[in-house]
């Protein structure tokens, strides 16, 4: 409680502590603050000592859908550079992944790039990074407690199903949605089905489980990392940035810069003792 009555205080922000609850001890805290507060400062003042602080509305805290990014969001790196690396093409493909996750490329024809190169390569490619692949921390436990708090889960990509099937069934998400990766005669053909699931179509996969489950936007948290993860974000009524991109820190309110995925539980007012893992 100390550390942050000391950030409150550094960043002249006017809060009561005695209101205040310990979501998990000497890691998540909460105190309710005025809407005037210069919240700007306090994140400023929180970065610089490697603690997130984020502002949140008390009413319809607990949301009862949930849209996730995969790569360097659930699982820790970005699935198609993992594939590159086994196939001694990193130079080629990892500079035109971090461009495309900036938003200075579009990404399907940033995708269809990076594919190509991949032409011929055996397929065993695929199961070789499923082998690889890791969870990031926290991505279990937040899939695992908003379900058994009846919300849905679901895992939008634009990664690829081979990828996104296995990962979802490890959290636990009650779908996945991803683009499919050609292949012929054992080997890659360089190519995806189209049309490719892009930042639009994570947008329309919002809405359209927002509609089958009879829920509005603002009933929803979206998180995710990129560019391609921007519309999604900016729509839902907790959109985070997790780890994100320059370009999501600049636009996205809610930020998760220096925690794992438990702090979006945090976010929606869950304490430790809630969590299901």
């Amino acid at each position: 409680m100390q550390v942050v009555a000391d950030l409150l205080t550094k960043a002249n922000v006017n809060a009561d502590l005695n209101k205040g609850r310990q979501l998990a001890p000497g890691f998540a805290y909460e105190v309710p603050v005025s809407t005037d507060s210069q919240f700007d400062l306090l994140r400023h003042v929180a970065n610089e000592t490697s603690i997130d602080a984020n502002l949140v509305s008390a009413a319809n805290r607990k949301k009862r859908l949930l849209i996730a990014d995969m790569d360097s969001t659930i699982v820790t790196s970005e699935t198609l550079d993992d594939m590159a690396q086994l196939a001694g093409l990193s130079e080629a493909i990892a500079p035109i992944t971090a461009r495309s996750m900036r938003g200075e490329l579009d990404f399907e024809s940033s995708l269809d790039e990076r594919l190509a190169l991949l032409s011929d390569y055996p397929d065993s490619l695929i199961t070789d990074t499923l082998a690889s692949i890791e969870l990031t921390a926290g991505a279990r436990t937040l899939v695992q407690t908003m379900r058994g708090n009846n919300a849905k889960c679901y895992l939008v990509s634009g990664g690829f199903t081979a990828m996104t099937e296995p990962v979802a069934a490890m959290c636990g998400f009650h779908g996945d949605h991803a683009n499919v990766l050609e292949t012929a005669n054992g080997k890659l053909t360089g190519t995806v089905q189209k049309p490719v699931l892009d930042r639009e179509a994570k947008l329309t996969f919002l809405d359209q489980y927002c509609r089958q489950h009879g829920l509005t936007r603002e009933d929803s948290a979206c998180v995710g990392d990129g560019a391609n993860d921007l519309a999604m974000l900016e729509a839902a009524g907790f959109g985070v940035a997790f780890h994100g991109k320059p370009l999501l820190q600049e636009q996205v309110a809610l930020q998760l810069n220096h925690t794992d995925l438990t702090g979006l539980l945090y976010l929606q007012g869950y304490g430790q003792e809630d969590f299901i893992t």
